[in-house]
């Protein structure tokens, strides 16, 4: 008996929507009880800052996606049900922001991220 193979993580459209003008490509890759929880200078390792849900990660992502700003998918790794990517980020005025995640994927959607980000002072 042959078993049902679960459906791939889509690197491309991982990269279109990283790379894209808005946030809906991106927002399709998670699952709807996703959760991402944020490490960076403002929110740090004890208390990072935690998005439940796509409505809460949708708005977080129209917001960036609102700003002046470019974003390239740099690297990404997927290994089963895990993926890593590198992202980077330049703000309009040259103010650069570096972005690593790790994600745990169900049914080749992001389920649970943890991403640390930094940027320029």
């Amino acid at each position: 008996m042959a078993g049902t193979a679960s459906p791939a993580f889509d690197t491309d459209t991982l990269r279109r929507g990283i790379e894209g003008d808005t946030a809906s490509t991106l927002l399709s890759l998670y699952t709807d009880d996703a959760e991402i929880r944020i490490v960076d200078r403002n929110a740090q390792p004890s208390r990072p800052k935690v998005l439940h849900g796509r409505d809460e990660i949708g708005s977080m992502l129209d917001d960036v996606y609102g700003r002046d700003m470019t974003h390239r998918l740099e690297q990404c790794v997927v290994q089963g049900d895990h993926a890593a990517y590198v992202e980077s980020c330049e703000y309009g005025d040259g103010v650069r922001v570096l972005a690593e995640s790790m994600v745990s994927l169900r049914d080749g959607r992001i389920a649970d991220q943890i991403m640390i980000q930094v940027w320029d002072e």
